[in-house]
């Protein structure tokens, strides 16, 4: 079995609290960050709504130009090589790095600490460079414009300045990027590749970042941000999109006992019992109709738990919002779930935050901890119809004041990418 492996720490940046404490008490009150979106604003572009981070201002091209809360500090030296998310990311960074109680030998120079990362890279800014590179010459682009722009912009940076030496990577399967990163993370520290890893996920969330998705018919058209993001309900048509950066510190048991015993007041939020991919092989875009490769992921993620699905409590559904995908991940959990006296309750938290793309697996893994570190199971807002193909699935409308032993947390990306991942209370 190898080693057993927790979570000590985490850090937020999200549309719904930009730290622990807030957004344990948006999911409990299930406020939502979604707003009409001033960028959204033209009568040419269709979408109206988007759920941005707030305190931030990254909408500029220089970054020297950003502001953030007062409570970071960023060189300017290392601002110049970072995307929006960057920043994000870096807060996040900071928060969890407290939150673990980590001294600075846990993190910098040291080999036996990784770092696994997900983004899609900065549009907004490859835009920009590529824009001056043919209007202006080649020459005329910032230096670091590629290391803040390309998909691997948020470890490049992270790893860089926070002096990673242990194993670093960046994960692009789109929407389970950094659900594919925390299961790696965990095989490395489970095989004693590693003893602590920080998982990463973060996206710009602006206009360069979500717009291109209504191209594909995959927002919402809602001009209502209070029902905008509506996953199994009738009537959704799409998603909402967010950014932000979420940050998961694991450490094996053996690490974290060694810290506890010199001092250290590390808490657990919970334990990553296993995970579990599959693929769809089916379309470029859109999920399998009846969810054979989620429905397969959950399995496997059950077997290396070594679990039933009856001891499963809670299921964070990766469902967005759309007609297709949220049914395409139904079936699956009714095929996982529907016999043998399974019955978790399921909800998708993306209806108060919208959808992050590859920030999405990280952080609402993140929720998923604190459900089991804090004693509750959010509720899936924003229903005013049950799809009818949701019969026989228990989604309660409202946060629960239930605590869930075991919690599962479900991405898909596109190619039909599905990653499950299963969290545990922590016993020790």
């Amino acid at each position: 079995m190898g080693q057993r492996v927790f979570i000590t720490g985490l850090g937020l940046i999200t549309s719904i609290g930009n730290d622990v404490p807030g957004v344990i008490a948006s999911l409990r009150d299930l406020r939502h960050g979604i707003q009409l979106y001033p960028p959204f604003e033209p009568e040419s572009v269709p979408v109206k709504v988007a759920a941005p981070v707030r305190d931030f201002d990254t909408a500029s091209n220089d970054p020297e130009d950003w502001t953030y809360p007062a409570a970071y500090k960023i060189r300017r030296e290392v601002i110049r090589g970072m995307a929006p998310h960057g920043v994000y990311a870096w807060c996040a960074m900071q928060q969890a790095i407290a939150d673990a109680a980590l001294a600075e030998s846990d993190v910098g120079d040291n080999a036996d600490t990784g770092l696994y990362a997900a983004s899609g890279g900065s549009p907004q800014l490859m835009g920009h460079m590529l824009g001056r590179m043919h209007k202006l010459g080649v020459m005329r682009c910032s230096p670091l414009g590629i290391v803040a722009a390309i998909s691997g912009t948020l470890n490049f940076n992270l790893v860089a300045h926070f002096k990673i030496k242990g194993p670093s990577c960046g994960f692009s399967s789109a929407c389970a990027s950094s659900t594919h990163a925390l299961g790696y993370a965990y095989d490395d520290l489970v095989l004693g590749r590693a003893k602590r890893m920080f998982v990463v996920g973060a996206e710009d969330g602006n206009l360069d970042s979500i717009l291109p998705f209504a191209g594909m018919r995959a927002l919402s058209l809602s001009r209502d941000p209070a029902t905008a993001s509506r996953p199994f309900d009738a009537a959704r048509d799409g998603f909402v999109g967010t950014g932000g950066a979420a940050v998961l510190v694991l450490e094996t048991e053996a690490e974290v006992e060694r810290r506890k015993s010199a001092g250290a007041a590390v808490s657990l939020y919970g334990e990553v019992a296993g995970w579990g991919q599959a693929s769809d092989g089916h379309n470029v875009a859109i999920s399998h109709p009846e969810g054979e490769g989620l429905a397969l992921a959950m399995r496997r993620a059950l077997a290396a738990a070594q679990l039933e699905p009856s001891a499963v409590d809670y299921i964070n559904a990766h469902a967005t919002s759309t007609p297709i995908g949220d049914l395409s991940e139904i079936r699956a959990i009714k095929a996982v779930f529907g016999e043998g006296g399974a019955g978790p309750k399921v909800s998708s938290t993306k209806a108060l935050t919208g959808h992050g793309l590859s920030l999405a697996g990280a952080m609402e893994s993140a929720f998923c901890a604190l459900a089991l570190r804090e004693g509750f199971i959010p509720g899936s807002a924003h229903i005013t119809q049950l799809d009818p193909e949701c019969a026989g699935v228990n989604i309660p409308r409202q946060t629960l004041d239930e605590a869930p032993a075991v919690a599962l947390n479900n991405s898909s990306g596109f190619g039909g990418a599905n990653v499950s991942v299963v969290l545990k209370r922590a016993s020790s």
